[in-house]
C-alpha cells in the first residue's frame, strides 16, 4: 500500500505546476504550453499501457517481489532525472521512462492477487485500490503545496526520494511465497491465452475495466465549463470543480475495502454488475443539477458505487486463470484500464463540444448500464468466491 500510493502521488503530483514546468524549459507560446503539457502527462500512462502486459508475465516467471523492486528503483531515478531535464523534448522522454521502467501498483496488485487466500482476495485487493486511489487525490494536492515551498525541480527530487523509501521497504519487509518446482520430465505448462480454459470471464473483466475507467474520465474535458454554470460567483468555479474531482476518488477510497469484502461473501460478479447499475443511476440527475453542491454529492455517491470495480475485476481474472499466467492475464487488465483511461477524456471532449454537456452524463449512463447488462449475462451460472483453478 505504501509502495502503492507513493509511486502514484509521484506520477500525478506534477499536474498543478506542469505547464510551468514546461515553460521553464522554454516553451512560450500559450497554446505549445497546453499542448506539451497534455503530451508530457499522457506519456507515462501511454508506455506504462504497452509495458503493462511484459511486466506481468516476466513476475509470473521469475517472480511478484522482483517485479516491485524493478519498479520503485527505476521510478525512483526516473523521477529524480526529471527533476534535472533541460528541454521539453527531454521531458517527454523522461515522462515515458517513467511509464516504462514504473508499473509498482499494477505489480501489487498481481502480488495480492497471487499470494493472499482467493476467499479475502477482494477485501485485500480493494484495501490496496483505496492506496492507489488515496495516490491519485492526494499527489495534485502535493503538487500543489510543495513547489511554493522547494521549488519544480527539488519537489521531483523528493518524490523521488520517497519512492526510493519504498524500493527499500520492498526489497527487505516483502516475502513472497515460493512456488513449487515443476518435476523434471513433467509436460511444460501451457502459457498465455493457451492455458485458459473458457475465456470469457477474462475479457468481460478487459472491457468491464475499460469502461470503468471510461466512465470516470469522461467528465475531466468539460467539468470545469459545467460548474462554471452552476456557480454564480466566478471566483469560485476552480475550488468546486477541484472537490467534484475529489469527491468520486473519496467515494471509492472509503468504499473499495468494504465492497471487496462484500464481493467475497455474495459473489464477485453480482457486486460488479451492482456497481454498474447503481452508477449508471446516479449519472442521470448529474446532467440536471442545478446547484455546484449537488453534483459534489452525486460524485461522491458514484465513487462509493465505483470504488468496489477494481478489486473485483482482479479477483474474477485471478479466480479464472492459472497462477502460472496470472501475471500476464493481470497485466493485459492494466492496459485496458490505461485505455479507457485515455479514451475517457477524448470521447467525453467530443460529445460535450458537439452534442453539449448533459450528453456526457447520459451516454456515459448508457454504456454503464449496458455494461451491467452485459456482466449479468455474461456471469457464470456458479459465481463463487472462491473458483477452483482447472
Amino acid at each position: 500500500m505504501f509502495g502503492s500510493f507513493t509511486t502514484i502521488v509521484a506520477m500525478t503530483l506534477l499536474l498543478p505546476f506542469l505547464p510551468l514546468y514546461v515553460e521553464q524549459l522554454g516553451v512560450k507560446d500559450s497554446a505549445a504550453i497546453v499542448q506539451w503539457s497534455g503530451v508530457a502527462y499522457g506519456a507515462t500512462f501511454f508506455s506504462a499501457a504497452l509495458v503493462a502486459p511484459l511486466w506481468g508475465r516476466l513476475a509470473d516467471l521469475y517472480g511478484r517481489k522482483l517485479m516491485l523492486i524493478r519498479a520503485s528503483l527505476g521510478m525512483a531515478l526516473a523521477m529524480a532525472l526529471i527533476g534535472m531535464a533541460h528541454d521539453v523534448w527531454q521531458l517527454v522522454g523522461l515522462r515515458l521512462l517513467a511509464g516504462l521502467l514504473g508499473g509498482y501498483a499494477s505489480g501489487s496488485m498481481v502480488l495480492i492477487a497471487t499470494q493472499t487466500p482467493k476467499e479475502r482476495s477482494g477485501w485485500a485487493l480493494g484495501t490496496l485500490s483505496s492506496a492507489i486511489m488515496a495516490g491519485n487525490l492526494v499527489g495534485p494536492l502535493v503538487g500543489g503545496l510543495l513547489p511554493p515551498l522547494i521549488g519544480i525541480r527539488w519537489t521531483f527530487f523528493a518524490a523521488g526520494a520517497v519512492i526510493f523509501a519504498a524500493f527499500l521497504a520492498t526489497a527487505f519487509l516483502v516475502r513472497e511465497e515460493r512456488r513449487p518446482a515443476v518435476p523434471k520430465g513433467s509436460p511444460k505448462p501451457r502459457g498465455g491465452w493457451a492455458a485458459i480454459g473458457d475465456r470469457r470471464p477474462v475479457i468481460a473483466m478487459y472491457l468491464t475495466g475499460m469502461l470503468l475507467m471510461l466512465a470516470n474520465m469522461s467528465i475531466e474535458p468539460i467539468i470545469t465549463v459545467y460548474v462554471a454554470q452552476l456557480v454564480a460567483d466566478p471566483v469560485h468555479v476552480t475550488m468546486v470543480a477541484g472537490l467534484v474531482m475529489a469527491a468520486a476518488a473519496l467515494g471509492s477510497i472509503l468504499s473499495a475495502a468494504r465492497l471487496g469484502r462484500l464481493a467475497d461473501r455474495v459473489g464477485h460478479w453480482n457486486v460488479i454488475t451492482g456497481c454498474l447499475a447503481v452508477s449508471a443511476l446516479l449519472l442521470i440527475p448529474q446532467a440536471f443539477v442545478d446547484a455546484g453542491w449537488q453534483l459534489v454529492a452525486l460524485r461522491f455517491l458514484m465513487g462509493l458505487a465505483l470504488g468496489g470495480l477494481l478489486p473485483c475485476i482482479a479477483s474474477v481474472i485471478r479466480h479464472n486463470v492459472p497462477v502460472a499466467v496470472a501475471g500476464q492475464m493481470l497485466g493485459y487488465s492494466i492496459s485496458a484500464q490505461y485505455a479507457g483511461q485515455v479514451a475517457g477524456p477524448l470521447l467525453g471532449g467530443f460529445v460535450g463540444g458537439h452534442y453539449g454537456m448533459r450528453a456526457v452524463f447520459l451516454g456515459t449512463c448508457v454504456l454503464l448500464a449496458a455494461g451491467a447488462a452485459w456482466n449479468w449475462r455474461a456471469r457464470r451460472p456458479r459465481d463463487p468466491a472462491v473458483h477452483e483453478e482447472g
